[in-house]
């Protein structure tokens, strides 16, 4: 079985209408890191992840959740 992290920080970085800049500076993080985890090719930490609901007003679940796959 193989997990993949599915996240929707670009969804959520547009409807609040943040740059990648802007959302970078404030979760502490460079504006790199952001556009790697848009497109799926960095997981963020616990922390940063928890960072990104604090900035979103929401859950980690609304943000992130698994995809299994067989």
């Amino acid at each position: 079985m193989k997990l993949q992290v599915i996240n929707h920080v670009k969804a959520y970085r547009i409807q609040f209408q943040y740059t990648q800049k802007e959302l970078a500076d404030l979760a502490g993080v460079s504006r790199q890191s952001i556009i790697s985890i848009e497109q799926g090719k960095y997981v963020p930490s616990l922390p940063l992840a928890l960072k990104f609901a604090q900035i979103f007003n929401c859950a980690t679940d609304d943000l992130f959740h698994l995809l299994e796959d067989d």
